[in-house]
């Protein structure tokens, strides 16, 4: 069960539907008593769809390593480790800006029957999905890296944007004339004296 965010980040990824990275796993296929290792890294033609998806720079090293083991008699969990090296653009300078990841990943499937027993407090953990004949290791290595990058990457030299705002016509209020505006303010409050 996607929160809004998780589903909003996988449309992004998802608009022309197409899958960029697909690793499909089907569950008929694990056995019920035994954990099932995987280590998936998209090919250089998958690393440049997911790249252009969901609008990188640059992605390189991006691995996904973990295991797909049993959770009860119907459900199934993944964990693991997502890595990879994006590069973005500065939001300030647009310059590119590189940033490793490395995301832990924890996710439960379960049968529709079994998430309507969950607690309000469970689905609020937001690793619960529903549990479908695959789950797709590639589609869950791209949410997740959706999920961990910088919303806003910024370089550390990079000036901070100078927003002003006033009606048309008038002139900005600038740093100075809030500090007075707080002296007068800091003034009335040592004198007693009341507002207004």
């Amino acid at each position: 069960m996607c929160s809004p965010n998780r589903k909003d980040a996988w449309l992004m990824a998802d608009e022309t539907n197409t899958h960029p990275f697909e690793r499909p796993i089907e569950v008929d296929r694990l056995r019920a008593n035994t954990a099932f290792a995987f280590d998936e890294a998209p090919g250089e033609a998958e690393a440049e769809a997911i790249r252009e998806a969901i609008g990188l720079r640059g992605l390189r090293k991006m691995r996904f390593q973990g295991e797909i083991s049993p959770l009860g008699k119907r459900g199934w969990r993944v964990t693991g480790v997502l890595g990879a090296s994006v590069t973005q653009e500065c939001v300030v300078s647009l310059e590119p800006i590189k940033t490793r990841i490395e995301t832990p990943v924890s996710l439960r499937f379960l049968p529709d029957s079994m998430i309507e027993h969950e607690t309000p407090e469970d689905i609020l953990e937001d690793d619960i999905e529903e549990l479908t004949p695959i789950i797709d290791l590639g589609a869950i290595a791209v949410e997740m890296l959706l999920l961990a990058l910088p919303e806003y990457p910024r370089i550390q030299t990079a000036e901070p944007l100078q927003v002003t705002a006033a009606p048309p016509g008038a002139d900005p209020i600038k740093d100075e004339d809030t500090k007075a505006f707080a002296g007068l303010g800091a003034l009335r409050d040592k004198l007693g004296t009341p507002p207004g």
